[in-house]
């Protein structure tokens, strides 16, 4: 199975990439697919939306509902103007009706057509989807399920029954499963992390297109950062959240010779990166998947920790950085989960706390077994972590989570450049323990909201 750099790193909104960007582009396939290709649209008066398991629970909190809606009406979480969401949802609810296409519009009330079933989950995934359409006398005309799967990816019920994620089944000059077959191709033919994936990458898209879209990842990062710094005020949602980034930006440019007495200033700065973004995300804002939306802030955080304190810190190193954390997330996606509800958060920050410590690693100039040891450390102590979403917003603990985590990926990366490479746990060991882990975690632990802070802290 194949899985490009570009399908981990997507850009889309927020907050969520399982509960928001995956019931988007779930709602649109549909749509498409269905009704537009298959001749249907016109025949089509009603379409019934129903959400099950996890994101019924938080949907709302997530904006799932939202996504829904702008799905349907052709929406697309890479192409959609954040600022025009709001006015199209206002007036979707306002009509009650939903724009097919932009010459077939239908009824559309939401509650009646858009259905939370929280006592429900579909059979393959906790983040399961239906939609149903049907014609002038109540007659399906397509029925089909999908699942959102961690990190923006989508399957439908076929691909679901057949145990895939993706159809792509395209011939890699270097395939790997595991990371010691990653190790061992590198290893065989004398190549680095970052350039076994650029040749990887060789069978989609030319050179020139692999260092734009890389560049554009990081440029996507950046905008969605200082979108964070600039943008004050409180988060949506109902917990009155106050977004810190700008206060704290300001102090620390206020500041400046605090740096002089205090070596740990740079971590006040890796945690402002960190905020920023995912305050940025909880707002809906434009972020990217990394893997997914609730830990978008980690890797950025820490590719900015590179830019601005590594000394010799270039483009090629960002490059660096990206394509190996790609190659450690896909062994996450392939081998475990990166779904909040089917893993907790540990397939989440856990994961982006690996992805940057091994990007960072390797950025620096490690070697492979440093970045493996990265990577390993930057996993093994985020195991058992739980998602445990207050309001089942991605907000608390979510934002100052993705903080720890990037100081956490920098200090994995630290310690592991500070050895030789040897390691007692492999990398391969760790992904098997956190799978394993998750599935042993409780259910009201897995991004349900009905356990831990999301019980214990009373919403005001």
């Amino acid at each position: 199975m194949a899985v490009s750099t570009f399908d981990l790193f997507k850009i889309g909104i927020g907050p969520s990439s399982s509960h928001t960007v995956g019931p988007m582009r779930a709602a649109a396939r549909f749509v498409q697919k269905w009704l537009v290709e298959e001749g249907r649209l016109q025949d089509c008066t009603r379409i019934k939306a129903e959400l099950f398991g996890s994101l019924a629970l938080t949907g709302r909190g997530h904006g799932s509902d939202k996504a829904v809606l702008l799905g349907l009406e052709g929406q697309w979480p890479d192409s959609v103007d954040p600022d025009a969401i709001e006015p199209m949802l206002e007036r979707i609810r306002a009509e009650r009706s939903v724009r097919l296409t932009p010459e077939r519009s239908i009824a559309f009330d939401e509650k009646t057509d858009l259905v939370f079933n929280k006592r429900q989950k579909l059979p393959f995934h906790s983040n399961g989807m239906r939609f149903s359409a049907f014609d002038a006398n109540g007659e399906p005309l397509a029925v089909r399920e999908y699942y959102s799967v961690g990190g923006g990816f989508v399957v439908n019920q076929d691909e679901a029954a057949q145990d895939r994620i993706t159809a792509d089944t395209t011939a890699l000059p270097y395939p790997f499963k595991s990371g010691a077959e990653l190790m061992a191709q590198c290893e065989r033919h004398g190549l680095s992390i970052p350039q076994l994936m650029w040749a990887n990458e060789r069978v989609w898209r030319d050179d020139a297109a692999i260092a734009a879209g890389l560049d554009a990842i990081w440029q996507a990062m950046q905008a969605c950062l200082q979108r964070g710094i600039r943008t004050g005020g409180t988060l949506p949602g109902g917990l009155k959240v106050a977004r810190r980034a700008p206060a704290m930006m300001r102090e620390l440019l206020a500041r400046p010779e605090a740096a002089l007495r205090d070596p740990l200033t740079v971590l006040d700065w890796v945690n402002l990166y960190a905020l920023a973004v995912n305050e940025e995300n909880a707002a809906g804002g434009r972020v990217v998947t990394a893997p997914t939306n609730g830990a978008a802030g980690i890797i950025p955080a820490v590719l900015h920790y590179y830019d601005r304190f590594c000394p010799n810190a270039n483009s090629q190193g960002v490059r660096d950085f990206l394509l190996t954390a790609a190659a450690i997330g896909i062994l996450y996606k392939e081998n475990a989960s990166i779904s909040g509800a089917e893993v907790g958060c540990q397939g989440e920050v856990g994961v982006a706390c690996s992805m940057a410590a091994g990007g960072l690693a390797a950025a620096l100039g490690g070697s492979l077994g440093q970045i493996e040891n990265a990577a390993e450390i930057g996993m093994e102590h985020n195991l058992g972590l739980t998602c445990d979403p207050i309001g089942g917003l991605v907000q608390i603990p979510c934002i100052e989570r993705n903080a720890m985590g990037a100081v956490k990926a920098i200090n994995a990366s630290r310690m592991a450049l500070r050895g030789d490479g040897s390691h007692f746990v492999s990398l391969d060991k760790v992904i098997k323990t956190m799978r394993d882990t998750g599935r042993d975690m409780a259910e009201k632990y897995k991004e349900t909201s009905r356990g831990g802070l999301a019980v214990n802290v009373i919403e005001c």
